[in-house]
Parts: C-alpha cells; structure tokens; sequence
C-alpha cells in the first residue's frame, strides 16, 4: 500500500513542478575565507582537509561577529538592508536567489538558506529562538505541505473506505485534521521546542561540491548528528527526541493506531530507520531538478510526508 500511494504520489507532484531558481551553500574556499577588513587572527583549521563539512567549526566566528555587528548598526541607521522575520511574514511563501549577490535578502530568507554573504565570504548566522518558531511556522504554512497532505488523504480514504476514518468528505475531513495536527506536533518539538532546548540548528546544510559516497553517508548520518547553533557538531535531539513524543501523543488521538507499548516502540524505531530518507532527499532533489530547470517541491514535501509519518498514513 505504501509503494503504490508513494507512485502514485510521484506521478501527481511531476505535473505540477515550476521553474524555481536553486540555493547552493558555499565552497569551502568561501567558507574558510578570511576578512580582510576584520580584526581577527589566522584560523587554527585552516589546513584541515574536511572542513566542506557542514558541520566543521566555523573558521571565521570573530570574523562573522564582527561582520553582522556592522551590518546590523548600519541597517538601523540608514533603514536599508533586508526586513527583519516575523511570524507574518515567516508563513508567507518565502524565495531567495544566492546569485543575486545585488539584491538585499527577502525577509525570512535565511529560514531557507542558512548562509549569507558578507563582503568577501559566505557564513552562517545563526538563528533565534524566535526564528526557530518562525520555522516552525514557515513549514507548516507551505502551501505545497497543505496540498501534499490534503492530496495523500484523498487518495488514502479512496484507497480504503473502510479505515478508520471512515469513508467520504467525512472520512477525508477526519484525516486531513489528524495528519494536520500530527505536522503541527512534528514541527512544534521538531523545528522549536527541542532546537530551543538544546541550542540546535534545525535547518538541513547541503553539500553538493562533496563526492557521491561522501554525500550519502553525511546525509544518512544527518539522523543522529547535528549542528549546534555555534556550528559544532552535535546529537540530533530534534529528531532523536520527537519522534518518540509524537508517538505517544499520536496514540491519544490518531484513530486506528494500536496504543500499546510494543506497537508504539515499533513505530517510533520505523521512523528512526526511515528517516534519512528526508535528508538524501534535500541533498539530491535540487541536483535532479537543477539538471531538469524545474524545482520539483511537491515531489519532495511528499516523500518528506511519507518518510516522516505525518500524512495520515500510520505504522500500525
């Protein structure tokens, strides 16, 4: 069942694919590069030879300190600059083109892309507990997130009047409100509560100039490490952690669902070996969709849905 709803899934989300230009983070010679204008001493990782590492320490953090400080003080100054994120805005479709180095970043844009560009380098600037619930917020109010669960629901009732949310608008209305409320949960602990907590960055850093074998086990390996908001590796207690608190709620709520210890754990350990299936995909998809022009966003809030068990579709 779940083999054919992802095909057919597949096949709905091609047709609506738009042109979208793609977001490339740094390479690593932007990433270790240091200001000239700033007064900071020679970075001690400078010969490290995996520093394309997402996850690598920060060569630059005086640097970058300096940098967003200056820019920060001429922005209240002068009233230009980019817009600051609010909860408004954050729900809002936001776009932002890195190549476009003459534009000033669209409000919420690095709640999508996590690198800036500084004078001569690209960094990352890390985010607030604020920006962490803008997240939260941003992802939930993804028109292509609404659609994709609104989509999968319709198909799974038709697929199988008989489950537990019953057949008809009735039954759909049912499973659009629980796989809705299942998004909200994942994303209030995944992308908030939990990063807040632990002082973790919630976001996913690609990186594509890496090779193939290298790109896959970092992506994998994206499911128990992460990255502290200072840039230093870390457990990935967004994931490690809300799985199982979704579990547990779920079991309070989700119609059809078995309750008990065993099947809960069973769910929860499911979705750990799953998981990695949403990384490969935010590392790969824009390769495949730069190679076609189009930005396939339906294809991966999806398979983002299905990997994560947040559509209505539950591991009994």
């Amino acid at each position: 069942m779940r083999c054919w709803l992802l095909t057919t899934a597949l096949l709905l989300s091609a047709a609506s694919a738009r042109p979208q230009a793609l977001t490339q983070p740094p390479t690593q010679d932007e990433t270790v590069a240091i200001l000239s204008d700033s007064p900071s001493k020679e970075s001690p990782h400078a010969n490290l030879p995996d520093l394309d590492l997402p996850d690598a320490p920060s060569a630059v953090d005086t640097s970058q300190s300096n940098v967003v400080a200056l820019a920060q003080a001429s922005f209240q100054q002068t009233g230009d600059g980019a817009k600051p994120c609010n909860a408004f805005r954050a729900m809002k479709v936001v776009y932002y083109n890195p190549n476009r180095l003459d534009q000033v970043p669209r409000p919420c844009a690095n709640l999508i892309y996590p690198y800036q560009k500084f004078l001569g380098t690209n960094i990352v600037i890390p985010m607030t507990w604020q920006e962490k619930g803008y997240l939260a917020l941003h992802d939930l109010a993804d028109p292509a997130n609404f659609l994709t669960i609104v989509g999968i629901s319709a198909i799974s009732v038709a697929a199988d009047s008989h489950s537990a949310y019953g057949p008809g608008l009735k039954g759909f209305g049912k499973s659009v409100g629980v796989s809705y409320l299942q998004d909200v949960t994942g994303q209030f602990f995944g992308a908030f509560a939990i990063p807040v907590a632990f002082h973790q960055d919630p976001r996913y850093f690609r990186m594509p100039n890496a090779r193939l074998s290298k790109r896959i086990l970092y992506s994998i390996s994206r499911t128990i490490i992460s990255r502290h908001d200072d840039g230093t590796p870390m457990p990935n207690y967004a994931v490690l952690l809300s799985y199982p608190i979704d579990a547990v709620l779920a079991n309070q709520y989700v119609p059809g669902i078995h309750n008990d210890a065993s099947s809960t754990v069973t769910r929860v350990v499911t979705s750990y070996a799953i998981d990695p299936a949403g990384n490969l995909l935010n590392e790969f998809l824009p390769d495949v969709a730069s190679h076609v022009h189009v930005r396939i966003i339906f294809v991966q809030r999806i398979l983002n849905n299905i990997a994560n068990g947040t559509n209505g579709i539950n591991l009994q």
